[in-house]
């Protein structure tokens, strides 16, 4: 996150990997700096945010931001045919013990991109908005590089909790008006 003020006005820059993200409260000092940034990078100019890492809702007059991923969420669940799954109630089974003996130490390429599909998307809801995902993440994620049948079962049933809570949002709240620089999650 990078921050410029130009004629009095400050503008927001977050570049999380190749994609920016510019805000700005004066909207011809954004265009300009934005235009000068494009012509800089050879970028190209996809039109006003409506979806980037995550969604973002905020109600300035209750002092409330909700997080969501469920967009991502539903497409992970589409992509890995899990949408219509039977939903569960734990990311992981209780007294699941994942091993490297059960590593296959040449697993056939599409069992293994899959395999790495479901982890590296997993990951992605975890960093943003999914936290109770996590401890389930970093258990699979020891063994991406060689997965066997019990790992790739403990993955599936990751994403069948996630059909089950694929809706789930993090509410971050004022405690009261009295002040409202209090940030509660």
């Amino acid at each position: 996150m990078w921050t410029v003020t130009i004629d009095g006005a400050r503008i927001l820059l977050g570049a999380p990997i190749d994609d920016f993200v510019i805000a700005c409260a004066n909207r011809q000092v954004l265009d300009d700096f934005r235009a000068r940034l494009l012509d800089a990078f050879e970028g190209t100019y996809e039109g006003a945010l409506q979806h980037y890492l995550c969604e973002v809702t905020h109600d300035t007059d209750k002092g409330t931001t909700y997080l969501s991923q469920t967009h991502y969420a539903k497409e992970i669940l589409r992509t890995y045919n899990f949408w219509n799954a039977t939903p569960c109630l734990t990311p992981i089974q209780p007294n699941t013990h994942l091993n490297k003996d059960d590593c296959d130490k040449n697993p056939a390429p599409d069992f293994h991109r899959r395999y790495r599909g479901i982890v590296g998307s997993l990951g992605y809801l975890v960093t943003m908005a999914r936290p109770n995902l996590a401890w389930a993440y970093s258990k699979l994620s020891k063994y991406v590089q060689f997965p066997g049948n019990n790992h790739m079962l403990a993955a599936e049933k990751v994403l069948r909790y996630l059909r089950g809570t694929w809706n789930q949002i993090i509410r971050y709240f004022r405690d009261s008006h009295e002040n409202p620089n209090v940030l509660w999650g």
